[in-house]
């Protein structure tokens, strides 16, 4: 085995080539930059501001919106790093084709296998969220839903022996048992994974027009929930608990302090997972150059206005504190202890039902593609990329993206997925901006999105100097308390040492190489994102790829067509 054929990379002109008019043509090119933005806030708004958020709220309290807009910067400079390769290599694949070309064909690999994670185990988190609204709604119909049948099993497992009382107790006592094995399992995530898969399975324009429909009707319900929540809150005068401690200032915004709001990283961050998506329809967008960057920028900016909007409502109705274990934050809010308003409790919960049923459908019409993509490399067996001849759809990919997304809902939990998305998204939004770091530049064309490129020779030293500047005046401690590896704290600060190494580097070839200023900051500020996952994440993600890179050389390094 040669070292350097793990590096091979595949030429743009090949990439072209499979994926454009060339020897794998055969999708409907139907999207339009109206549908590819509607399929970015189908997936970004969902499963985070419905569910998620409120985790959010409770460990960062109302300064957690400072977090939204840090995500949100991150996520800009990474979707202008995506536009870029968008525009340069429009075909199916996302970030996993963008790393081919520029990294090679190893690192592409893992960020196929890393995107994995986020569409696939992605879903189950949403299948989840969509499961406890949609028994919740049967519920205020008057319809109860055996506990057993709506819960994970693992979830149940954890409340009987932690002894917390709630529904997944209720599921774990109640259960019937079959040679001693309790029959405990979320029925109703299940349903909606098959139906979504069948969905998905029909084709693009069906998918596209019934995602469309769904972005419609969430739309106007979080318009109204950002109005009704805003204006009860000026109402009642409850602008006390945007200041938890009674002071007034950064810090009483931020009661459980700057390390607080970033405990909620993998929460918020996965409220903006899904823009990305966008890239992955390319070759079933009519102008992929043009439309794909605008689609994403659109979805992204307008997402992130509602996302602020909501999470100022949501600390405006409560107490941060009141949102511990709450998994349905919006519809919360305007229950009897708050808000009392029972119609909106009831609407909400039919839009977090419609929400994430869109989101689900981004999402499952993703990873196929992306298997596809591989397939076509010879990194994965050939009937990955089979094309339904009625159909027009990866169908085989599809079917078994429906049983990765299926077959864990029987024996996984919300937190788990949670976590594990986020990483794992996260790292394949590191490499893309590293990607674009290393493509040459190129001339503007008409009709195409162009990177602007800014010069980080003495931009980037500059915004670090200042960086330094406020951390050492606002905080302190905070060099000290980083390097201070007493105990079990080196596991807590490896993260952040390795991240301050990594700023001393690019600032050397930021110099150097004058290195494009918006990807530089894509990635340095996705991977101050990273510092913030738990011990245990890094675990399970280093787990997961090395699963991956053991398929990868038994199967992929001997099948790639560049081999």
């Amino acid at each position: 085995m040669s070292i350097s054929n793990l590096f091979r990379k595949k030429p743009i002109s090949k990439i072209l080539q499979q994926g454009g008019d060339g020897e794998h043509s055969g999708l409907n090119k139907v999207l339009t930059v109206k549908d590819l933005t509607f399929f970015g806030i189908a997936a970004i708004l969902g499963a985070g501001s419905f569910s998620s958020l409120g985790s959010a709220v409770f460990n960062g309290g109302p300064g957690v919106v400072f977090l939204f807009i840090i995500v949100a910067i991150a996520c800009a400079f990474t979707a202008f790093c995506y536009s870029e390769f968008a525009s340069r290599i429009p075909v199916a694949g996302s970030a996993y084709t963008y790393a081919y070309s520029s990294f090679g064909e190893l690192f592409a690999w893992i960020i196929g296998w890393a995107l994995i994670m986020e569409y696939s185990i992605g879903n189950i988190y949403v299948a989840y969220s969509w499961s406890d609204y949609f028994t919740s709604l049967l519920q205020q119909c008057g319809v109860d839903f055996p506990a057993y049948l709506s819960t994970s099993y693992m979830e149940a497992s954890k409340a009987f022996h932690g002894n917390v009382q709630g529904e997944a107790l209720t599921a774990w006592t109640t259960a019937s048992e079959i040679g001693g094995l309790k029959i405990i399992l979320d029925l109703p995530a299940l349903l909606i994974n098959l139906i979504i898969t069948y969905l998905v399975y029909r084709g693009v324009k069906e998918s596209k027009n019934f995602s469309n429909l769904m972005v419609w009707i969430k739309m106007f319900v979080v318009g109204l929930i950002i109005i009704v929540g805003g204006i009860l809150i000026f109402k009642n005068d409850l602008f006390a608990n945007w200041t938890p401690d009674n002071s007034v200032g950064i810090p009483s915004f931020m009661p459980n302090g700057f390390s607080g709001v970033m405990m909620a990283v993998s929460g918020v961050f996965f409220a903006y997972i899904g823009f990305d998506a966008v890239s992955v329809m390319a070759e079933e967008s009519k102008n992929p150059q043009r439309d794909l960057p605008r689609g994403m920028i659109y979805s992204l900016v307008i997402c992130t206005i509602v996302y602020i909007l909501l999470t100022l409502v949501l600390t405006g109705a409560a107490n941060y504190k009141a949102f511990e274990g709450i998994g349905d934050p919006l519809a919360f809010i305007f229950e009897k202890e708050n808000f009392d308003l029972p119609w909106m409790h009831f609407l909400v919960a039919i839009c977090a039902v419609v929400a994430m049923t869109s989101v689900m459908l981004v999402f499952q019409m993703g990873q196929p593609r992306i298997w596809m993509t591989m397939s076509r490399d010879g990194l994965m067996p050939k009937r990955f990329s089979k094309i339904h001849s009625k159909f027009k759809t990866p169908s085989y990919s599809t079917l078994v993206t429906g049983l990765v997304v299926g077959v864990p809902i029987i024996f996984t939990d919300k937190t788990f997925v949670l976590d594990f998305t986020s990483i794992g998204t996260l790292f394949a939004f590191v490499l893309v901006c590293g990607g674009v770091l290393l493509i040459p530049r190129r001339e503007k064309e008409a009709g195409k999105f162009h990177l602007p490129y800014v010069n980080a020779k003495f931009v980037f030293p500059g915004l670090v100097a200042v960086a330094i500047f406020l951390i050492l005046t606002f905080v302190p401690g905070f060099f000290v308390e980083t390097f201070d590896f007493s105990g079990d704290k080196i596991a807590k600060n490896l993260p952040m040492v390795v991240f301050l190494v990594l700023i001393s580097v690019m600032m050397v070839l930021s110099f150097t190489k004058n290195l494009s200023l918006i990807p530089l900051l894509g990635l340095i500020s996705c991977c101050y994102l990273l510092t913030g996952m738990a011990v245990s994440n890094w675990m399970w993600f280093g787990v997961w790829l090395t699963i991956g890179l053991i398929f990868y050389f038994i199967y992929g390094y001997k099948n790639s067509k560049l081999n």
